[in-house]
């Protein structure tokens, strides 16, 4: 089980809709997943049609008083399963903070999970915040994606986003960890910013940066108050295709390496 983290601490980017739509085109291509949602505002959550779960989130996992395995929920999608998120996973970043190992918490539990499944793949949905939830889920992660919204403030988020990761790397917490690719959001073929951005993100991560790039549309910024992927929602709009395309060059890059 491959785990892998999709983490920007600046929000609004598409991080929590890249999670799931990541995790449902996936599931689609017969890959079986597990998609937890680690943001105390659950909208992974939501964004699936399931409800937050004081019950079923991470929140006492964590802290060592259950196991992840009772709290997986099978999604309506084939193939997709769903730890929940909920407000109580605020509470558990006071808490962890508090224990010498809480970075490794997450990473173990994981670890443990790995060994009794037959996940393809862990996807981790993460708070827009560089806190306890966040930096947890880079320890633990085995790859990184990071959402980028095509605007100049999303160039200053990358950059501290990817310094965070070489912290983490330096301190030897999780020293395998790769920042694995970057994914272009809310593109307008139209403006000369969204352009731009993407040269200058191909200038200094022309390995990292995926090809498919997510445009802006209403379709998708829409289809997570009805509970649904863009897939059901909007399955022949330009956002389905993109999202499509992204889920297709993420297995490709696994069979092949980037390119």
């Amino acid at each position: 089980m491959r785990i892998i983290a999709i983490a920007n601490q600046k929000g609004g980017v598409g991080k929590t809709t890249t999670a799931i739509n990541l995790s449902a085109g996936l599931a689609a291509r017969g890959k079986k997943i597990l998609l937890l949602d680690l943001d105390p505002q659950a909208n992974a959550t939501s964004g699936l049609g399931a409800e937050a779960s004081s019950e079923n989130c991470m929140y006492h996992p964590l802290l060592g008083a259950a196991q992840i395995e009772e709290k997986i929920i099978p999604s309506r999608l084939e193939n997709l399963w769903l730890v929940p998120g909920d407000m109580d996973l605020a509470g558990v970043e006071i808490e962890l903070a508090q224990m010498d190992d809480y970075l490794g918490r997450l990473r173990t539990i994981l670890d443990n999970l790995s060994k009794t499944s037959s996940f393809d793949y862990c996807i981790l949905d993460t708070p827009p915040s560089l806190g306890v939830l966040m930096t947890s889920a880079l320890a633990a992660a085995d790859e990184i994606v990071i959402p980028l919204q095509c605007e100049w403030f999303g160039l200053e988020g990358l950059a501290k986003i990817v310094h965070v990761i070489e912290r983490i790397k330096e301190a030897g917490v999780n020293p395998a960890v790769v920042l694995e690719g970057i994914l272009m959001t809310m593109y307008d073929a139209r403006t000369n910013l969204s352009r731009s951005v993407v040269e200058e993100v191909t200038k200094y991560f022309p390995e990292q940066l995926y090809r498919a790039i997510i445009p802006r549309s209403i379709r998708i910024g829409e289809a997570p108050s009805y509970g649904r992927t863009i897939f059901e929602h909007d399955p022949q709009g330009a956002g389905s295709l993109a999202y499509a395309a992204f889920a297709d060059e993420f297995i490709n890059r696994r069979a092949t390496g980037p390119s």
